[in-house]
């Protein structure tokens, strides 16, 4: 989410290896801002933009004359295509989820800041001047909407390679990824809900959490779909661990499979040989009604019967408190 009058940009974070690390925050904080401060670090920034910033390129050499020169150049209105110049770069990416993915990037455009938000406070002189790399990503559909709006992505280096702005934008669509992951984990593994206060045990139980969800992945070809009525189907290998879980957990939850012996011969049954009636002379507390003719009830019916407890003397062997 982001916030219209901070311009505060939504971000994921996300983890590329080295070696370099980039960075990206759902925590509306302000891209620009992100870039500024992790500045000298082996960080680099990329976030997503609202559809109606503007941004500007570097401004022209200064005339000769007099006048304070100017900081800002020619403006890019992402909402205004009118306004957008020929791209740096241009890439075409054919992808089997989205269909035709085509990149184009502007180098070195920055936003004019403001002392507001998180620029309130800055007091260490003129507010900087941050340039990035602009990408513009439009792909043909999307799981569930034909008509997809362009999305705007902003990153805190400039001079970005063709090869750069695809991996770029990948790495963005991954985010998804990595939030259906954390989801998972924590509603329905319970990652979050033991209150763990040594921090020991709660690595240890991170590292529970995902060898839970290892197994879950591995388990995909062995579980069949039990899939919600909303939900589409899938083959086997393509379950997601959540529903692996709930096929697994089905089967847990089913009753194991008995046949019906005649005359309670049946050793896992419960019940004496013979005991094909309820009679009232339970505990002497069920009443056979008008008739002394007991009730009859086929064997796998309990009688709603109320029982009076007798007492019960258990023999319970108590450790020694030394080896307590």
């Amino acid at each position: 989410m982001s916030d219209p009058s901070t311009g505060a940009t939504s971000v994921t974070p996300i983890h590329l290896g080295h070696p370099l690390h980039r960075r990206f925050n759902t925590l509306g904080y302000d891209i620009a801002r992100l870039a500024y401060l992790l500045a000298g670090l082996p960080v680099e920034v990329l976030g997503r933009l609202r559809s109606d910033r503007v941004l500007y390129f570097p401004p022209p050499p200064r005339r000769p004359g007099r006048g304070r020169p100017s900081r800002h150049g020619t403006e890019l209105k992402l909402a205004d295509e009118a306004s957008w110049p020929a791209p740096a770069v241009t890439t075409i990416t054919q992808t089997t989820r989205y269909g035709t993915a085509v990149a184009w990037a502007w180098d070195r455009l920055h936003p004019r800041l403001t002392h507001r938000a998180a620029w309130e406070d800055h007091s260490d002189g003129e507010l900087p001047i941050i340039e990035g790399t602009l990408i513009r990503l439009k792909v043909d559909h999307l799981p569930g909407d034909r008509d997809p709006k362009p999305v705007w992505l902003w990153f805190s280096r400039t001079g970005a390679a063709p090869a750069d702005v695809d991996r770029l934008w990948q790495a963005f669509l991954r985010r998804f990824d990595l939030e259906h992951t954390f989801r998972l984990f924590k509603q329905v593994l319970g990652w979050t809900a033991p209150k763990i206060r040594d921090p020991a045990a709660a690595d240890q139980w991170t590292w529970m959490i995902i060898a839970c969800h290892a197994q879950l992945r591995l388990a995909r070809g062995l579980a069949a779909d039990l899939r919600r009525p909303w939900e589409r189907p899938a083959s086997p290998g393509r379950l997601t661990p959540a529903r692996v879980r709930r096929r697994t957990a089905a089967r847990l939850k089913e009753p194991p499979a008995r046949h019906t012996s005649r005359r309670g011969k049946d050793p896992q049954d419960g019940r004496s040989k013979g005991n094909w009636y309820a009679t009232g002379r339970l505990n002497g507390t069920l009443s056979g009604g008008p008739s002394s003719q007991p009730h009859r009830l086929h064997p796998l019916v309990r009688a709603p019967v109320e029982v009076i407890p007798e007492p019960v003397f258990y023999m319970v062997s108590i450790p020694d408190r030394r080896h307590l």
